[in-house]
């Protein structure tokens, strides 16, 4: 057992580590899709979108970001324990339609449902760490869901920095996830202000609403498979996470 997922057996041969980098690889490329590319083209760049929003929005949206993800790490883990997880795409279809519901209401409702999509984004993200072969019971794979967050949002490009994040180590207790959240609430808040501007665009709402909750969604999950998926074989191919992220890195720009 290490680090809440158990592997038996002998390291991985070469020739299947490097498949797999490259199967990680091509899912993290894609992981923006056609969706991200309309959003683009319909809300032009993320600064743009995030003008739309008034003022005393854009200021409190990093400590609303915050609360989301306190909320989201306990309710996520919750459900868990009395509801089975349900298949991404229904996960997609959920929050599509939560996000159509926050658009057509404006600002107000969009603002009540992002949450709520928080926690849905973060309960899917913890299924996936499950089906990598994680213990989201433990505290560590519990609190590495939330580093998933970290990485930049769809609407932003990216060369593969971010995923410094994955090699992130804290001590384990309540301090230290006030810390990640921290840490983490600055960069999703842009990403959420950007699904806020977008809800926000008259007549159009609830439409800007569905697609970017569907778009965000898609990435988030790309983003844990990545993210569990380059965890998992660290520990098969009984490599550093240092190294095998540097090799990764590698592989994304031949993607």
């Amino acid at each position: 057992m290490s680090n809440g997922v158990e592997i038996l057996g002998a390291p991985l041969p070469e020739a299947e580590v490097e498949a797999e980098l490259g199967a990680l690889a091509r899912r993290y490329g894609r992981a923006g899709g056609r969706v991200i590319a309309l959003l683009n083209q319909l809300g032009g760049q993320a600064d743009g979108l995030l003008a739309r929003l008034p003022e005393p929005v854009r200021r409190g949206l990093e400590a609303q970001t915050a609360r989301a993800l306190e909320v989201a790490l306990a309710a996520a883990s919750r459900s868990h324990e009395s509801v089975a997880a349900e298949p991404a795409w229904m996960t997609r279809t959920l929050t599509t339609a939560m996000g159509a519901a926050g658009g057509f209401g404006g600002l107000p409702s969009a603002l009540a449902e992002l949450p709520v999509t928080t926690t849905v984004l973060l309960r899917a993200i913890q299924t996936i760490a499950k089906d990598h072969g994680f213990d989201t019971r433990e505290a560590a794979v519990k609190y590495d869901c939330l580093t998933v967050f970290a990485v930049a949002g769809p609407l932003e490009k990216d060369d593969g920095a971010d995923l410094a994040f994955l090699s992130t180590r804290l001590l384990l207790n309540g301090a230290a996830v006030s810390g990640l959240i921290a840490r983490i609430a600055p960069r999703l808040s842009v990403v959420l202000g950007q699904k806020l501007a977008a809800q926000t665009v008259p007549v159009l709402g609830a439409a800007a609403g569905a697609a970017t909750n569907y778009a965000y969604t898609s990435y988030y999950q790309e983003m844990a498979h990545v993210h569990f998926g380059l965890r998992r074989l660290a520990i098969k191919a009984d490599l550093s996470e240092e190294d095998l992220l540097a090799r990764f890195r590698k592989r994304l720009k031949r993607v």
